[in-house]
C-alpha cells in the first residue's frame, strides 16, 4: 500500500500548478528591493479579486512599480505569458481630502509614474493597468475583469 501512496503523492506533486511560477527580475536598480518576486496571473479578476488572490496565494499584493527599468521588466514578463489584456498593477487613483491622488496599495512611496497622456482619470476612483503594448499606465474601472501581476 505504501508504494502506491508514494506514487500517488509523487504524481500529484508533478501536476500543473494552479498559479504561475515566480520570477525574480534581473537588473533591478539598487534602490529597489532585490528580494521581490513577481507572478503574472492569467486568471481574470476584478481589482479587489486580484488583490485577494495575491494575498491568499502568494502572501503578497499587486505589483508596485518604482522605476522605468522595473516597469519595462514587468511589461516583458507579462508578454512572456502571452497576455493581451493589460494586467492590473497595485496603484489606485482616488479623491483624498478634497484632491485627486494616486497611491500604491502596499503603501510604498509614489516616486515613479508612467501614465499615458490624459491619465490618470479624475472622475471616480480608478485602478491601474500596465499596457503590454506600450508600457504606459491607464486608469480603468476597478470592477473590470483582467489578468494581474503579484509581487511578494
Amino acid at each position: 500500500m505504501w508504494p502506491c501512496l508514494l506514487l500517488a503523492l509523487a504524481l500529484l506533486g508533478t501536476s500543473a500548478a494552479s498559479h504561475p511560477a515566480p520570477h525574480q527580475l534581473q537588473g533591478v536598480p539598487a534602490s529597489e528591493t532585490a528580494q521581490l518576486r513577481y507572478a503574472v496571473v492569467r486568471k481574470l479578476r476584478t481589482y479587489a479579486g486580484a488583490q485577494d488572490y495575491c494575498q491568499n496565494t502568494y502572501r503578497g499584493q499587486l505589483a508596485s512599480v518604482h522605476s522605468s527599468a522595473r516597469n519595462k521588466e514587468l511589461q516583458q514578463l507579462a508578454k512572456t505569458y502571452h497576455i493581451f489584456i493589460s494586467p492590473w498593477i497595485g496603484a489606485v487613483t482616488s479623491r483624498r481630502e478634497g484632491k485627486w491622488e494616486s497611491y500604491w496599495e502596499d503603501s510604498s512611496p509614489w516616486n515613479y509614474a508612467n501614465w499615458a497622456p490624459t491619465q490618470p482619470l479624475h472622475i471616480v476612483t480608478t485602478c491601474t493597468t500596465l499596457s503590454i503594448r506600450d508600457g504606459l499606465w491607464r486608469s480603468r474601472f476597478c470592477f473590470q475583469l483582467r489578468p494581474f501581476i503579484c509581487q511578494y
